[in-house]
């Protein structure tokens, strides 16, 4: 099958704009929107985003802007979605639908409550819900013969397995339990099993996948979060035999779940073998090393449709979250790199081992790109740590940073 060049395939962003053609608006709500409402002006759309974090640049890309509250397991809070979209929507023409990132794994049945006038452009909640629950996704990769680490609800018989939040993302909720531990309610134990993190990025459209890349990810370890999401590097080194294999598994999952649009599959690889870990049924956190109309591709998938395609992505690609290392509060003046995204606000304040921004890097040889990453990583601390005006506890909550992110673990105001 022939392919085409992600970045070169055209997309309405990449044509002159038209000053009696307004572009179509769009409600996007997530833990950390950014990369999202960043793919929706590529292609052409306008975003009513409400958020978690709020940053400098979210708000930038927005129409109009609304920052949303947490509940109470780290998620999204669904009375405060509910009134923020409907406050974008006021005095507005109806947008062409609803496009949802993190937030909702744990309540799912409330996407359908947050605006019911419009299409819901993702997962429906019986998906969600049916990949999110430990015990029914365990179930399903055994009914397709997909080797998944083994979970329970009892004490741990042994001292090889992880306490997970069910529901959570991003790897801060994982920790390794002792012999005898018991899950905490709203949690469960998985084996521990060995292997390099891996990621596959594919759209669904119900029915079948199209798999557009595999990254490989890592953590961030701090001594209360040894699991906590670092970023992902695009291509991850991977035998032929094991991503066809781990194709193959992706393919089976949609096919027995409905899944559509943008969605991501955690792997642990080993040689000549691999385990699935989870999937995540929204756009994740490595949409931002997806370049060109990945969000129409999006759209047109929860549609029912897939590009006729498969798209190549020549160039090697990084992301990664920077975490504060001390509590701090940047000045006005602090000036952000054009390879640093999700900006806290002039002044907000940053606690200790919250996400101060994300970084990024390009380029034609991976291991340079990762190389480059790192840098980019110290050298982004190094000058906020400089820069910054060292402080107590916040005295305003609209003004501080929550303790996670949302691209690969949950987030929320405090």
């Amino acid at each position: 099958m022939p392919s085409i060049s992600a970045t070169l395939l055209p997309s309405p962003a990449n044509l002159p704009a038209e000053a009696s053609a307004p572009r179509p608006t769009i409600l996007i709500v997530a833990l950390a929107a950014r990369a999202l409402a960043a793919a929706a002006v590529r292609t052409g759309y306008a975003p009513l985003i409400a958020d978690g974090f709020g940053d400098a640049d979210t708000r930038a890309l927005a129409v109009a802007f609304h920052r949303v509250s947490s509940d109470a397991a780290g998620g999204l809070d669904p009375a405060s979605c509910r009134a923020a979209l409907a406050a974008l929507r006021r005095g507005r023409a109806p947008p062409v639908g609803l496009v949802y990132g993190s937030g909702f794994e744990a309540c799912p049945e409330h996407l359908t409550t947050l605006a019911p006038s419009l299409p819901l452009l993702g997962n429906v909640p019986a998906v969600v819900r049916a990949l999110k629950t430990p015990a029914r996704f365990a179930a399903i990769c055994a009914r397709l013969g997909i080797s998944h680490p083994a979970i329970r609800q009892d004490a741990a018989p042994d001292a090889g397995w992880l306490e997970k939040q069910a529901g959570a993302a991003g790897g801060g909720h994982i920790r390794a339990v002792p012999l005898g531990h018991a899950p905490a309610p709203g949690h469960y134990l998985q084996r521990r099993v060995a292997g390099k993190p891996i990621s596959a990025l594919f759209l669904a459209d119900g029915q079948h996948a199209m798999l557009l890349f595999f990254t490989a990810q890592w953590s961030d370890p701090v001594p209360h979060a040894a699991f906590r999401y670092g970023g992902a590097l695009r291509p991850a080194p991977l035998a032929p035999t094991i991503a066809a294999a781990m194709t193959a598994a992706v393919a089976k999952l949609v096919a027995a779940s409905g899944l559509v649009g943008l969605n991501s599959a955690d792997f642990l690889v080993r040689e000549g073998d691999f385990d699935l870990l989870e999937i995540n049924p929204r756009p994740g956190a490595t949409l931002d090393l997806a370049p060109g109309p990945v969000f129409r591709w999006h759209l047109a998938a929860c549609r029912g449709s897939l590009p006729t395609r498969p798209p190549i992505f020549p160039a090697a690609a990084a992301a990664a979250i920077v975490y504060a290392r001390q509590a701090t509060r940047l000045p006005a003046a602090f000036n952000w790199p054009a390879w640093t995204a999700d900006r806290p606000l002039a002044g907000e304040y940053v606690p200790a081992h919250a996400p101060l921004c994300t970084v990024r890097a390009a380029g034609r040889d991976a291991m340079r790109v990762h190389a480059r990453l790192r840098a980019r990583r110290e050298r982004i601390l190094a000058r906020a740590e400089e820069c910054a005006t060292m402080a107590g506890p916040a005295r305003n909550a609209a003004l501080s940073r929550p303790t996670r992110r949302g691209s690969g673990a949950r987030r929320g105001p405090p």
